[in-house]
């Protein structure tokens, strides 16, 4: 005789389960709205972007064209300037020329003669630095160009002083001579800041030239331009010729350096002056430019 199942309602075994599924689901919800309040408080409120009011515009700078100039029609002008200024160096050229009948006697009288006059130099101020060697040269003496027969040789020796007081240049001339210089070859004055004045001189025969061309162009009833080409005329009133008419290599260096475009010494009013054949005087620095330019 089989046994009676007994049925057990599945009502009763299913309501354990879902009371346990609903309290896990409840406790998850919680603890995530736990953490989210707490990250919410350390980060703070999230910032909402506002739109503009206005919208942004960019630009963009472009370069204007640059003129057009006719280089067919123009106007070809020069412009000189000339800036009068007292000068604050001297350049003065002593020599001493010795004649014997050999080289080698020659030579050393010479050689005793330059040294005194060094000596002077030194004792009038002048410092080594600024006494140099400008030119040596010893040659033959002939007693007959025909047949080239030596009777004996030349020295001449020059020395180049550069003297930064000027009131003492009658003194050091002296001093030299009377220690066995034979010979003042030279003496010219300059500036040591000659660039500023050779640039203002360059700056106001640029300005003479513009002013010309323009006074011409209009007086033909057009205008200038665009300049086309400018080109300054350089040139030293100091050439530096050496003995014998010769060209000397070493003035030649000395004239580009310190003298380059120094004029003759101009004739003005407030020069100064000292006792002694040397009067200082005022030295002009001058520039010529000559420039080109289109017309309208």
């Amino acid at each position: 005789m089989m046994g009676k199942i007994q049925e057990v309602p599945m009502k009763s075994q299913m309501l354990p389960n879902i009371i346990s599924l609903t309290l896990s689901a409840v406790m998850v919800f919680v603890l995530a709205a736990l953490n989210l309040s707490s990250a919410s408080a350390q980060t703070g409120p999230t910032p909402t972007l506002q739109p503009t009011s206005e919208p942004t515009v960019q630009v963009v700078a472009t370069e204007a064209p640059a003129p057009v100039c006719d280089p067919s029609r123009s106007i070809q002008v020069s412009g000189t300037a000339m800036v009068n200024v007292t000068p604050d160096r001297v350049l003065i050229q002593l020599g001493v020329q010795s004649n014997g009948s050999s080289a080698a006697k020659v030579e050393a009288a010479n050689s005793k003669t330059i040294q005194r006059v060094v000596n002077a130099l030194k004792k009038q101020g002048v410092a080594q630095k600024d006494i140099v060697t400008d030119r040596y040269i010893i040659e033959p003496i002939y007693d007959d160009y025909a047949d080239l027969r030596i009777k004996g040789y030349r020295i001449n020796n020059v020395v180049a002083i550069t003297l930064r007081d000027l009131s003492k240049v009658n003194a050091v001339m002296v001093a030299a001579l009377e220690a066995g210089a034979n010979q003042v070859l030279n003496t010219e004055f300059y500036l040591s800041d000659l660039r500023k004045y050779r640039d203002q001189a360059r700056t106001m025969a640029m300005t003479a030239a513009k002013e010309k061309a323009s006074d011409l162009a209009q007086a033909a009833g057009s205008d200038i331009d665009c300049v086309l080409n400018i080109n300054e005329n350089t040139w030293s009133y100091f050439n530096g010729w050496g003995w014998y008419g010769g060209n000397s290599s070493s003035r030649d260096l000395w004239t580009q350096n310190a003298v380059q475009n120094a004029a003759p010494p101009a004739e003005a009013e407030g020069a100064l002056s000292e006792s002694g054949p040397i009067s200082v005087g005022q030295i002009s620095v001058r520039a010529e430019v000559s420039a080109s330019f289109s017309l309208k």
